[in-house]
């Protein structure tokens, strides 16, 4: 099965509250679309977080091994999996260069294994620029980092 994710995340200041924003695109085997929308947020996070945590939302949300055109308009979520960045990090136990701790460690090794049974492939879009998809998940995003009684973003605190 073939399926279009499109993503995004949003913070209120960074750090601050946040959101992501989630659609998914696919059509059955009789020819119908369909559509789902997912989002959530937290009171205190990154947008770099949100933005790693709506591709997972997507991923995990997939209950078959799918073909995955991924969409967002994070070049940090893009270029770190389509650049090789993460298995970099891996290989050097999560550091960058000069020795530095890669930051938001928690969801990267989740989004490799929300990955893990898919063909996931990544596009980089230009945020803002009217594509209804990534507006649509812009919106989602920013109404959930404005959300009331927001859970507490467990892995931004243990960095």
């Amino acid at each position: 099965m073939e399926v279009r994710i499109y993503t995004d995340g949003s913070s209120r200041g960074n750090p601050g509250p946040g959101g992501y924003g989630t659609v998914l695109l696919y059509t059955d085997s009789s020819g119908r679309e369909h559509r789902r929308e997912l989002s959530g947020g937290f009171r205190l996070t990154t947008n770099n977080r949100m933005e790693i945590l709506a591709a997972i939302v997507g991923l995990e949300a997939l209950i078959r091994p799918c073909h995955v055109d991924l969409y967002s308009d994070s070049r940090y979520l893009v270029q770190a999996i389509s650049d090789g960045w993460v298995e970099g990090w891996i290989r050097r136990g999560w550091k960058r260069g000069k020795n530095e701790k890669v930051k938001n460690v928690d969801l990267w090794k989740r989004l490799m294994e929300a990955m893990d049974s898919h063909e996931v492939v990544f596009h980089w879009v230009k945020g803002h620029a009217g594509h209804p998809e990534n507006e649509r998940c812009d919106v989602l995003a920013v109404e959930a980092a404005l959300g009331r009684d927001l859970p507490e973003d467990q892995g931004y605190r243990d960095q």
